[in-house]
């Protein structure tokens, strides 16, 4: 499996700091993760829908660390180039970065 596109929609909120729209393999989307400051720095949260007793669930998941980590890497590399191309541009966001992983 291989992450072929990665969208990065960036929010303005405290620990919220990206929604993340990914392509496996050219053919199969996730949408909704997350990237979320947390204590000890950035990471990926799986789209989640709530549930009736107030708990969350993941849509959608990696079955293995190995799966999680490099998707976590693709997807937090992607998010710091496009901090670097908003910092670049002054301040004006792109609001999309899209880029090919093989």
């Amino acid at each position: 499996m291989n992450i072929t596109d990665v969208k990065v929609y960036p929010v303005d909120e405290d620990k919220l700091k990206a929604y993340v729209t990914i392509t496996l393999d050219h053919c199969f989307v996730i949408r909704d993760l997350k990237v979320i400051h947390g204590a000890s720095g950035l990471f990926i949260a799986m789209p989640a829908k709530r549930r009736k007793d107030g708990t969350y669930k993941d849509i959608a998941h990696p079955l293995n660390a190995d799966t999680r980590n490099q998707m976590e890497r693709t997807i937090l590399l992607e998010y710091e180039r496009h901090q670097h191309q908003q910092t670049a541009n002054g301040g004006a966001s792109s609001f999309l970065v899209a880029a090919e992983h093989d």
